[in-house]
């Protein structure tokens, strides 16, 4: 099935317009490549997909993807890809399963000249409930896992992951704090580290800014 005849989810929706026209993309964690087969169509965009499970790969190849299958816990970005290779370098809802996310950072803004990425909050208000009253870690939407069969074995909040960009000298580009179904609201802008359920980032290496 095409990209244009499937329904793009709301998250690669604002993804796609965040991306110029024209760029270079790496999308780790590809799935099927829906996300970079639309921006093939819709941004005229040309690219990687990078996925581990063989199935999806096959589905990307299927879709139009030029897809590489690999481990990102055990092979280096650059291994395969030399510095400023990409415009953009993506990975959606996969920062918190990945062993160093701090490293694989590294490694995205450096062979991508941006990085975007999305990932749950931990420090939404429904988690902090769960934990406080029931002394247990949260399941909520985001997070549907039960602590011992979870993939999710870096959580962190907003505030965390500014902190570490802060201290990397990664500046944020753009932010979006949405709910379950994508949406903001006023609360989510004025406290989004107690609101929001999902973040989106865009973000560069500081020296990179007048590039």
């Amino acid at each position: 099935m095409s990209s244009e005849n499937r329904t793009l989810s709301p998250e690669f929706q604002l993804i796609s317009s965040w991306i110029e026209p024209n760029s270079r993309v790496l999308d780790l964690g590809c799935g099927d490549g829906t996300l970079l087969a639309h921006l093939q169509s819709a941004r005229n965009a040309s690219g990687y997909g990078m996925e581990l499970d063989p199935n999806l790969v096959i589905e990307s190849i299927k879709n139009g993807i030029n897809v590489i299958q690999s481990d990102l816990n055990k092979k280096s970005l650059l291994d395969y890809f030399d510095e400023d290779s990409f415009d953009y370098v993506i990975m959606t809802q996969a920062l918190q399963v990945v062993d160093r996310p701090d490293l694989l950072l590294d490694e995205m803004l450096t062979i991508g000249k941006q990085s975007i990425v999305t990932f749950p909050n931990f420090g939404y208000w429904k988690n902090r409930v769960q934990l406080m009253f029931s002394g247990r870690m949260p399941e909520t939407e985001t997070l549907p896992y039960h602590w011992y069969d979870t993939p999710n074995i870096h959580l962190c909040t907003f505030k965390d992951f500014e902190a570490l960009c802060a201290k990397k000298g990664f500046e944020i580009v753009r932010r979006a704090v949405v709910d379950q179904q994508h949406q903001t609201s006023l609360g989510m802008t004025l406290f989004p580290n107690l609101l929001g359920q999902i973040a989106l980032y865009q973000i560069r290496r500081k020296d990179r800014s007048n590039g």
